[in-house]
């Protein structure tokens, strides 16, 4: 008898074990989730649930409050379940929080100004905003360029990493797939394309990365076109985010910088300085199994906000820490870096990422490759200096002692196993890490006699030693040299011996 089978929801129809229902809490009453609109995975952040019907006398259905995201909570929500990050409560309540602006610690440079002069005069630490790409040597497509021509010159058919913001899970699909979402009126689910690398595509002639990019990069400059294993592809990403989207916090992989150019749209970024005490408390964060309900930025001293805005480039040094909202649908272009500025903190992030065994969307593939072929340039360099009687600057020598160091260590006996494969064609380590260490003592000798010269023949009140910040000692790598004495403009000559 038809009669006795209960029915359910508005749709009256008996029980379907294939499709999701909620329970109202003030009728009892089970609801499909497609009939009354509710996302299977938005339950979990409902607190109370009231369908359509008593919604009318019971009032709209609430949300849980999260919890720990408030350092004032009175602690009597601890039974709640903790809100995922990513989800639509936690980005709500992400915009509503006030954070320190990043105008203190961004610097905001004109494109023509950023070189690699200007860079190892002033270090490249701190983020640097440039306004508009005027003097860049960036090229990207006009502002009128959108997704559908993404389509059209990566080609329909590519597959491509998409982030299910709400649940931060990683799946697979067609970009035409991707774009038949983007562009439907009625988005279901917030996702997310942040790693699709276009270089190989005919996207590819429509952007070419700032200018101090291609300079400072190692893979651009020392990786040789003809090696065997081939140059990492990370230098032109293409991300399409949409309204809602982020991307929680990480270090970029390798410790590489990075670049973004928002061509439509906007991005906010949230950014954590490197120093040892994040960098260990970021470490810690990353390994608790509950990481995902965690906001980072609640357990450090300072995270700031930056919205990087249409037109404008963001360059993030080595290290920091960081997440993006996307507040409103962004098209944007992006590339990662290694470089001689950063290569303590890269080894640092590298060791990091190596002891969480994080593998992330945008791997930086072959790290120690790229360190193994930039220490044969810089054995070079230095021999090339050395015979012409100059000197390497000091971030190239502190550079080479770091390289030379994790050379050593990737080379032990009980670590080669681990390392070989990263091992360039041809490569004798052995004898590069000889040769380099003679180099590095040839040149910390000879500053060492120049400043028993010069403090023999300089007032010492003259002197004015260079204030270093302390950078974060990476594992097993030698300690930074003593501070270089930098000497004033205006030297006593030397007076000559004669024969």
């Amino acid at each position: 008898n038809m009669a006795t089978v209960p029915v359910y929801c508005i749709c009256r129809l008996p029980y379907d074990v294939t499709r999701f229902m909620i329970e109202c809490d003030a009728c009892k009453d089970w609801f499909h989730g497609s009939c009354v609109g509710v996302e299977e995975e938005e339950a979990p952040d409902i607190d109370i649930y009231h369908c359509p019907n008593c919604e009318k006398t019971h009032g709209k259905s609430t949300l849980k409050k999260k919890r720990n995201w408030h350092k004032h909570d009175t602690g009597q929500t601890t039974e709640v379940k903790p809100v995922q990050n990513g989800s639509q409560v936690f980005i709500k309540e992400l915009r509503s929080r006030t954070f320190p602006s990043a105008e203190d610690i961004v610097v905001k440079v004109p494109g023509s100004q950023l070189t690699t002069e200007y860079l190892e005069e002033n270090g490249f630490a701190e983020p640097i905003l440039v306004p508009k790409k005027d003097g860049l040597g960036l090229s990207v497509p006009a502002p009128t360029f959108y997704v559908s021509d993404v389509e059209n010159y990566v080609g329909p058919e590519r597959s491509v990493d998409v982030t299910d913001v709400t649940k931060q899970k990683d799946c697979k699909m067609k970009l035409k797939e991707f774009v038949d979402y983007y562009y439907s009126t009625n988005r279901k689910r917030v996702l997310n394309v942040t790693n699709l690398e276009f270089s190989d595509t005919r996207m590819s002639s429509f952007v070419e990365p700032p200018d101090i990019v291609k300079k400072l990069s190692w893979v651009e400059n020392y990786w040789p076109d003809d090696a065997l294993l081939a140059k990492p592809k990370v230098t032109k990403y293409c991300l399409i985010c949409v309204k809602d989207s982020y991307t929680d916090f990480h270090i970029d992989s390798g410790g590489a910088s990075a670049w973004y150019h928002v061509l439509k749209g906007e991005k906010i970024f949230y950014l954590i300085k490197p120093a040892s005490a994040n960098i260990s408390l970021y470490e810690r964060w990353q390994s608790a199994a509950n990481h995902s309900e965690m906001f980072f930025a609640d357990q450090v001293d300072k995270c700031y906000k930056c919205t990087v805005k249409q037109g404008q480039t963001l360059f993030i040094p080595s290290g920091w820490i960081y997440a993006t909202l996307t507040p409103v649908d962004c098209l944007a272009f992006a590339g990662h870096f290694l470089h001689s500025l950063s290569v303590e903190m890269q080894m640092r992030a590298y060791e990091v990422e190596r002891r969480l065994k994080i593998v992330s969307l945008t791997q930086f593939p072959n790290f120690e490759t790229a360190c193994w072929y930039m220490g044969k340039h810089l054995l070079e360099t230095f021999k090339g200096l050395h015979k012409a009687g100059q000197q390497p600057p000091a971030h190239l020598l502190q550079g080479a002692k770091i390289l030379n160091g994790a050379f050593r260590s990737w080379t032990k006996k009980q670590a080669l196993a681990e390392h070989e494969d990263e091992l360039p064609e041809n490569f004798k380590p052995a004898q590069l890490i000889k040769d380099l260490a003679k180099e590095i003592r040839l040149s910390e000798n000879a500053s060492k006699a120049s400043k028993a010269d010069t403090s023999a023949n300089t007032n010492a009140e003259e002197i004015c030693p260079v204030e270093k910040e302390e950078a974060p000692s990476p594992v097993q790598v030698t300690p930074p040299p003593p501070p270089v004495e930098k000497l004033p403009k205006k030297k006593t000559p030397k007076t000559l011996k004669t024969p």
